[in-house]
């Protein structure tokens, strides 16, 4: 069972950054696909960026290219997400998961096998 804990969530004004931080523990199978997703008020799950740790890969979704960085340490067995040039648009509830499969064929936020219990990302205008 792969532990997933976030953190790295606050307040802040628009056009600022945060990092967030995704911890995992108990890894049974030598890749992950690890994800970050968002739930804002009001709004459906969605995803905002994913990494395969096998191959270092990494996808973004349209609104987080050119403003989002998913990075991994593998010796800290940490996933980051850097944002920057946050907007209020961006303030959402935010989730780290992971799954031992390809990240290609996971269609869906509700594929994924473990979930962090999410940090809170507040952006004022």
């Amino acid at each position: 069972q792969v532990e997933l804990e976030e953190s790295g969530g606050g307040s802040v004004q628009a056009g600022g950054s945060l990092r967030l931080s995704c911890t995992a523990s108990n890894y049974a199978h030598p890749s992950y696909c690890m994800g970050w997703f968002r739930q804002g008020p009001g709004k459906e799950r969605e995803a905002v960026a994913f990494l395969y740790t096998g191959s270092g890969d990494t996808h973004y979704v349209d609104f987080a290219k050119g403003r989002f960085t998913i990075s991994r340490d593998a010796a800290k067995n940490t996933l980051y997400l850097q944002m920057n040039s946050l907007e209020p648009e961006d303030t959402a509830l935010y989730y780290c998961a992971a799954d031992h499969k390809y990240c290609s064929d996971l269609r869906s936020w509700s594929e994924y096998r473990y979930w962090g219990q999410g940090t809170q990302v507040n952006v004022s205008s």
